[in-house]
């Protein structure tokens, strides 16, 4: 019975396993922070690349295009 209580002591006091999930929650918040930035960036960046595009189309006076 003494070895029992001491083993589940023991289990209670081992902080390795909380240690790796809140890593593993810290990592996973990093990584949906990363992706909604990365996704808003993307959108923004493709505005700008389409009005750069929209006014190289209307500069150009001889053949070739300036973006698909």
């Amino acid at each position: 019975m003494n070895q029992l209580l001491r083993g589940i002591k023991r289990f209670g006091a081992a902080e390795e396993g909380v240690t790796m999930i809140e890593y593993g929650l810290l990592a996973a918040l990093i990584a949906i922070v990363s992706i909604a930035a990365i996704t808003t960036l993307g959108t923004n960046l493709h505005s700008v690349y389409t009005a750069v595009c929209t006014a190289l189309k209307g500069a150009l006076t001889t053949g070739g295009t300036a973006c698909s």
